[in-house]
C-alpha cells in the first residue's frame, strides 16, 4: 500500500523536483520549437519544406500541448502580416494596447479563429488529411487531456504542474510576449512599416521568435537571425534537420551583391536596391544619419544639443510610425540643422522610389540616377559616400 501511495506522489519516473523542472523545461521547449519550425516557418511562410516525419510529430505535439489547430494558427498569423497594426490586425498592441496582449491574447486568438473569412481567405495550403479531419480538428480537447493523463502517471501529483505549464507556455511566450512585446519593446534592425521590435539578440527561450522586427522584415526567411551577433535556435534546429534530410530550406533573407566596379546606375542596380531595401535603409541610418547626427551633436551647445541627442532615434525611425509629439521634435531639430534637414530629405526621396514600383522601369531608373547624381553634389561626404556605395548593388555576380 505505501509502495502503490508513493508511485501515485512521484508517478512512474520516481524523479526529483529539480528534475521535473527539467523535464517540464525540455516538454515546452519541443512545443516552442513545434510552433515556430512546423506553423511558422514551414506552414505559414513556406521557408521550408519538411520531411513528413518531423511534420507529422510537430503536428501530433501540438495537439496533445495545445491543441491548436493548424490552419487557424496559420491564417491568423499571415492575417497579422496582411493587416499589421491596423483595426484588422487580430492581435495588435497598438489597436488592443499591450496588458490586454499580456493577459487576453489566448483570447484574442480563439476569437479570431471563429471568424470563417479568415480561415478561408488565409488558410490555404494547410494539412487537410484524414487525421486532420477526424482527429486532430475537431477533437482538439483529447490531445490535452491525453496529455494530463500521461503527466500524472508520469510525474504524479506534479504531472498537474506541469501539465498546466504546459497548458500556459504557448498563450504566454507566443500570444503576450511575442505579439504583444514584440510589437512594443525592444530594438529594430530594419525600420519596417510596422512596430516590430527585436526582444532581445539571443533567440532560445522562443525559438528565435524573439527576433521579430528581423522576420518583419524579411517575413519568408527560415532564418530568423540577422546581424552576426545574433542567435536563432530555431534556425540551428532546422540546419540539423537539414543535415539528416528531414528538411529542406527554400527561403533566407538574401545579402546584397556588391560589384565594386560598376560605376553607373543601371537597372540592375534599381532592381537590387528595391529588392534589399530594408538593407539599404539599414546602412543609410548607420552610414549617413549616424555620422552627420554625431557632427551635429559635437558642434551643438546647451539645450539644442540636449534636444539633439534625444532625436537619433526619430532620424531613423519609419515616418509613419512617429505620433505628432515625436514630428514635432524632430521638425525642431531638422530646421535648425541644414545638414540633418538634407539628410532626411535624401532619405524619404530614396524610400519614395520603391513605393513608386509601379511606374515603369525607365522612370524608376532615372529617379535613381538622379537621387545617386544630386546627392554627390551636396558636398555631404557621408551621403556622398553612401550613393557611391549604391552603384555597387547588383543582382547579378561580378
Amino acid at each position: 500500500m505505501d509502495g502503490l501511495l508513493t508511485m501515485l506522489a512521484g508517478g512512474w519516473l520516481q524523479l526529483s523536483g529539480w528534475e521535473v523542472l527539467i523535464v517540464t523545461l525540455v516538454m515546452t521547449h519541443i512545443t516552442i520549437a513545434s510552433v515556430t519550425i512546423f506553423l511558422h516557418r514551414h506552414q505559414a511562410h513556406r521557408g521550408l519544406d519538411l520531411h513528413p516525419l518531423p511534420s507529422h510529430f510537430f503536428r501530433f505535439w501540438l495537439w496533445m500541448t495545445t491543441g491548436m489547430v493548424t490552419k487557424d494558427w496559420v491564417a491568423i498569423h499571415r492575417k497579422h502580416h496582411a493587416k499589421v497594426e491596423t483595426t484588422e490586425d487580430p492581435h495588435s498592441p497598438k489597436v488592443f494596447g499591450l496588458r490586454k496582449l499580456l493577459l487576453q491574447g489566448a483570447e484574442l486568438y480563439r476569437a479570431e479563429a471563429k471568424v470563417q473569412a479568415t480561415l478561408d481567405d488565409y488558410g490555404h495550403n494547410t494539412p487537410d488529411d484524414w487525421l486532420e479531419r477526424n482527429l486532430y480538428s475537431p477533437r482538439t480537447a483529447w490531445g490535452i487531456r491525453i496529455m494530463l493523463v500521461l503527466n500524472v502517471l508520469l510525474f504524479g501529483v506534479a504531472g498537474l504542474a506541469v501539465w498546466a505549464v504546459q497548458m500556459a507556455w504557448i498563450p504566454v511566450m507566443a500570444a503576450g510576449v511575442i505579439n504583444g512585446i514584440g510589437h512594443w519593446w525592444g530594438y529594430r534592425n530594419y525600420e519596417s512599416a510596422d512596430a516590430s521590435t527585436n526582444i532581445v539578440p539571443w533567440g532560445i527561450l522562443i525559438g528565435g521568435e524573439e527576433l521579430h522586427n528581423n522576420h518583419h522584415a524579411f517575413g519568408s526567411s527560415a532564418k530568423l537571425s540577422s546581424k552576426w551577433w545574433e542567435f536563432d535556435i530555431g534556425w540551428f534546429y532546422i540546419r540539423i534537420l537539414e543535415i539528416l534530410g528531414l528538411a529542406r530550406v527554400k527561403k533566407v533573407a538574401a545579402e546584397p551583391v556588391m560589384v565594386q566596379t560598376k560605376q553607373m546606375v543601371d537597372m540592375d542596380t534599381v532592381k537590387a536596391v528595391i529588392t534589399h531595401r530594408m538593407r539599404v535603409m539599414a546602412h543609410y541610418a548607420q552610414d549617413v544619419l549616424a555620422h552627420v547626427h554625431a557632427e551635429e551633436v559635437r558642434i551643438a551647445h546647451g539645450a539644442y544639443r540636449s534636444l539633439l541627442k534625444r532625436a537619433r532615434g526619430l532620424l531613423v525611425r519609419e515616418e509613419s510610425l512617429l505620433n505628432e509629439d515625436a514630428r514635432a521634435k524632430l521638425q525642431v531639430v531638422l530646421s535648425q540643422s541644414t545638414q540633418l534637414q538634407t539628410v532626411y530629405q535624401y532619405k524619404q526621396r530614396l524610400q519614395q522610389i520603391w513605393q513608386r514600383s509601379a511606374e515603369t522601369q525607365e522612370n524608376l531608373l532615372h529617379a535613381l540616377q538622379d537621387w545617386c547624381k544630386q546627392a554627390e553634389a551636396t558636398g555631404i561626404h557621408a551621403l556622398q559616400e553612401f550613393s557611391r556605395k549604391l552603384r555597387a548593388y547588383s543582382l547579378q555576380p561580378a
